[in-house]
C-alpha cells in the first residue's frame, strides 16, 4: 500500500456520486468556475509567477507555462463552452428487443476514474476538470513541479466551487508533483480506469512503458505542411507563418516545411515572414542552395527531421513529387496533423486518404487541430493512437458504453 492510496480510494468513491447529478447542475458550476477565475486572476498570476521566476524564459515551455489575464478569460470561455455542450451520458446508441421479450440497449457511461498526467500547461488543469465533470469522470491530476504553485491555486479555486454547490471534492484530486506520486498513479490498476498523459515524447514513452494501466496516448506533434507544385503562394506564406509562428511551443505547429522543388525559386518569399519574426531554418541541401544568405538559415542534418522543436525553429525538406513528400511523411510523423497546399484536386485526395494521422488539412493552418476550435469546447489531449479515440478528445471520448438488459422473468435454455 502506497501513500497515495487513500486518495484513489477516495476519488473512486467519489467519482460513483456524480452519476446522480444533473446536468444543469453540472453547468452551473462550469459558470461559477468561470466567473471565479476571472474574478481571481489576480492570485492565480501571482501563483503562476512563482513557477515563472524558476523557468529559464528561453526554455520553450515557458510559453506553455505562462498565464495571463487574456489566457485566463480564455479559460474561462472555454468552461462556459464545455457547459453549452450537450451531455455525452445516458444516450441510448442502439436498442432491440430479441424474440424472448428481452429489450437490450446500448448505452454511454463515464470511463470512470481518469488519470492525467501532464507538464508545464496549468490551463489543462481548467481543461480537464470540465470535461471529467461534464463526462461524469473522476479526476486524478498529476502535474509537473514546474507549474506546481499555478496547479495548486487552479485546484484551490476548484475545489472551492464544487463545495459551494454540495459536489464530492474527493472526486477531483491533485497529486503531489513529486515522482513517486506518478509511479503510484501509472500502477493504480483497481483505482484508475486510464491514464493519459500530455507532454513530451519523452513523458509519453515514460507512461507507456511503466503503466499498468491503460493509457490513451496524446501529445507529441512532428508537424509537416507540404506546397506542392500547383500551390497558390499567397495561401502557402499565410499557412506555413501561421502554422510556425502562432505559438510555437503546442503540439499543433510546424516542424518540417516540405516543398516540391518546382517551387524553390519560390521559398524566398515563403519564409520571409519567418525570418522576420526570428524563425532559425534548417534547409536540405537543395533548399539552401536556393536560399540567401542569412543568419537564421543553415543546412539541415538528419537530426532535424523527425524532430518536434516547440520553438521558433523550422526544417525544410524539397521532394521531387507527391510520392516522396508522402514517404517523408510516413518516415517521420509523429501521426498528430499533417497539411497540404496545392490547387490539384487528384492530389489533394491522394494526401488525404493516404497520410495516416489524426488531422489531414487540405489548405489550412495545422493550428486548427484543438479541442475547442473542432467545436468540442475543450480538450483533454490530441490522441496520436488508433483505439479508443483519434484527434481532439472530449466529452464523447471520455466515455465508454454499457449494455442494459430488460427483462420480465426470462431464463436461458
Amino acid at each position: 500500500m502506497t501513500e497515495y492510496q487513500p486518495i484513489f480510494e477516495e476519488v473512486k468513491k467519489g467519482a460513483r456520486k456524480l452519476t446522480g447529478i444533473s446536468n444543469d447542475q453540472i453547468n452551473f458550476v462550469l459558470h461559477n468556475l468561470a466567473a471565479l477565475a476571472v474574478e481571481n486572476a489576480s492570485f492565480l498570476l501571482e501563483e503562476n509567477e512563482k513557477d515563472l521566476q524558476r523557468m529559464d524564459r528561453q526554455n520553450p515551455m515557458y510559453d506553455r507555462l505562462q498565464l495571463t489575464e487574456e489566457r485566463i478569460a480564455g479559460i474561462a470561455g472555454d468552461l462556459v463552452s464545455v457547459s453549452a455542450l450537450p451531455s455525452p451520458l445516458h444516450h441510448v446508441l442502439e436498442s432491440k428487443t430479441l424474440e424472448n421479450g428481452l429489450t437490450i440497449e446500448k448505452v454511454t457511461v463515464p470511463l470512470g476514474v481518469i488519470g492525467v498526467i501532464y507538464e508545464a500547461r496549468p490551463n489543462v488543469t481548467f481543461d480537464v476538470f470540465a470535461l471529467a465533470l461534464k463526462s461524469g469522470n473522476g479526476l486524478i491530476l498529476k502535474g509537473g513541479s514546474d507549474a506546481e504553485n499555478s496547479n495548486r491555486a487552479i485546484m484551490s479555486l476548484i475545489h472551492q466551487v464544487l463545495e459551494n454547490h454540495g459536489f464530492p471534492i474527493v472526486a477531483f484530486q491533485l497529486l503531489p508533483a513529486e515522482r513517486a506520486a506518478t509511479k503510484a498513479l501509472l500502477e493504480a490498476v483497481d483505482y484508475v480506469d486510464v491514464i493519459i498523459p500530455r507532454g513530451s515524447q519523452g513523458l509519453i514513452d515514460f507512461v507507456r512503458e511503466n503503466a499498468k494501466v491503460p493509457v490513451i496516448e496524446t501529445g507529441a506533434g512532428i508537424v509537416h505542411t507540404y506546397v506542392d507544385e500547383s500551390a497558390d503562394l499567397e495561401k502557402a506564406r499565410a499557412i506555413i507563418l501561421n502554422s510556425k509562428t502562432r505559438r510555437p511551443s503546442v503540439c499543433n505547429s510546424l516542424d518540417c516545411l516540405i516543398i516540391h522543388e518546382s517551387r524553390l525559386s519560390d521559398l524566398n518569399e515563403l519564409i520571409a515572414p519567418l525570418l522576420e519574426k526570428g524563425v532559425q531554418v534548417f534547409a536540405d541541401q537543395k533548399a539552401f542552395a536556393a536560399l540567401a544568405s542569412d543568419e537564421l538559415i543553415s543546412e539541415a542534418d538528419e537530426s532535424h527531421f523527425g524532430t518536434e522543436f516547440l520553438s521558433l525553429k523550422m526544417s525544410v525538406k524539397t521532394v521531387s513529387n507527391l510520392d516522396e513528400a508522402l514517404d517523408h511523411i510516413a518516415a517521420y510523423s509523429s501521426k498528430h496533423s499533417e497539411a497540404i497546399v496545392s490547387e490539384n484536386q487528384e492530389n489533394i485526395k491522394r494526401f488525404l486518404l493516404e497520410v495516416d494521422a489524426a488531422a489531414v488539412y487540405e489548405n489550412a493552418s495545422t493550428a486548427f487541430t484543438d479541442g475547442a476550435q473542432f467545436g468540442l469546447g475543450a480538450e483533454i489531449g490530441i490522441s496520436t493512437q488508433k483505439l479508443h479515440a483519434r484527434g481532439p478528445m472530449a466529452l464523447k471520448e471520455l466515455c465508454s458504453y454499457k449494455w442494459v438488459v430488460r427483462g420480465n422473468g426470462q431464463v436461458r435454455d
